[in-house]
C-alpha cells in the first residue's frame, strides 16, 4: 500500500461531493497525505468546507484562486509557500465551457466561448505549473484531468474536446520543460462520471450506457478509481513516468 505521509499536495477544482477532485482527495487522505485546497468563489469555499469534514485532515488550508486571474495564481501559490511550505505535487481538475458551446454544431462555436474554454481548461495548467514549481524545490508531480473527447470527436463535447486536446498537449510540453527540475507532469483520462460538469453534456446517460455495454470491464468507473491512479502518479512509485496520459475508463479507449 502506498504511504503518502510527509507528502503535501494541492488539489484544485473540487465543486461538490461528485467532483473527481474530491475522489482524489479522499484517496490521498486515506494514504496519509497533507492536503491543501483551492477554490474560486466564497460559495465554493462553503461547499468545500462541508466536504472536508469527511476527511482526516488536521486544520486543512484553503486558498482562493481564480485561474482566470494571473495575480490570483501567483499570489495564491506564494501564500501557500509562505504558510504551508514546500509542496510535493498538484492535482489539477479544472475545466469550463459555456453550455451553449457544448451543444449544437461545433463550427458555430463563438470566438469568446472557444477562448474561454481554452483559458480555464488548458492554459490554467500552464500558469499553475509555473507558480507551483517555485515551491517544489525538490521536484514532484503535477497531474491533470482529461477525457477521451480530447483524442476523438465525441458528440455534444464540442469545444471542451478541443480544450482537452490542448490540455493533453500542454501536459507533454510541460513534462519536457519541467523534467530538468525533476517535476513530472501527467494526465488521467477519466471515463464519464456523473459530475457537475457532466450535466452540460447532452446524451450523457447514453454515453454511460454504452460504456456498460461495450467497455472491456463492462462498467463505468468512479471518482475514487481515478483517485487511486492519481495517488500512483503523485507518488514516488511513478518516478519514471512523465508526459503520460493514463486512461481510467474501464478500457473503453482501447476498443472501436
Amino acid at each position: 500500500m502506498l504511504n503518502l505521509e510527509n507528502k503535501t499536495f494541492v488539489i484544485m477544482g473540487i465543486a461538490n461531493k461528485r467532483s473527481i477532485g474530491f475522489g482524489v482527495a479522499k484517496v490521498l487522505d486515506q494514504l496519509g497525505a497533507k492536503l491543501v485546497f483551492t477554490y474560486r468563489k466564497d460559495r465554493s469555499r462553503k461547499e468545500l468546507e462541508k466536504l472536508l469534514d469527511q476527511l482526516n485532515q488536521n486544520d486543512p488550508k484553503l486558498y482562493q484562486i481564480d485561474v482566470q486571474k494571473d495575480e490570483d495564481v501567483i499570489n495564491g501559490f506564494a501564500k501557500i509557500g509562505e504558510e504551508v511550505g514546500n509542496i510535493d505535487g498538484v492535482y489539477h481538475s479544472i475545466a469550463f465551457a459555456n453550455i451553449e458551446d457544448l451543444r449544437g454544431r461545433f463550427s458555430e462555436t463563438s470566438r469568446e466561448g472557444f477562448l474561454l474554454a481554452q483559458d480555464i481548461s488548458s492554459y490554467s495548467l500552464t500558469i499553475v505549473a509555473h507558480e507551483a514549481k517555485k515551491i517544489m524545490p525538490n521536484g514532484g508531480s503535477i497531474v491533470a484531468t482529461t477525457y477521451l473527447g480530447g483524442e476523438f470527436a465525441v458528440q455534444n463535447y464540442n469545444v471542451m474536446g478541443v480544450a482537452k486536446a490542448s490540455l493533453e498537449a500542454n501536459v507533454k510540453y510541460l513534462a519536457y520543460d519541467l523534467g530538468p527540475d525533476n517535476i513530472r507532469v501527467n494526465a488521467i483520462s477519466a471515463g464519464p462520471i456523473r459530475t457537475l460538469s457532466a450535466k452540460g453534456v447532452g446524451g450523457f446517460n447514453t454515453i454511460l450506457k454504452e460504456i456498460e455495454e461495450r467497455a472491456p470491464l463492462r462498467r463505468n468507473v468512479d471518482q475514487e478509481e481515478v483517485g487511486k491512479t492519481a495517488a500512483y502518479l503523485l507518488s514516488d512509485f511513478s518516478s519514471g513516468v512523465t508526459g503520460e496520459n493514463i486512461h481510467v475508463d474501464g478500457g473503453f479507449h482501447a476498443i472501436k
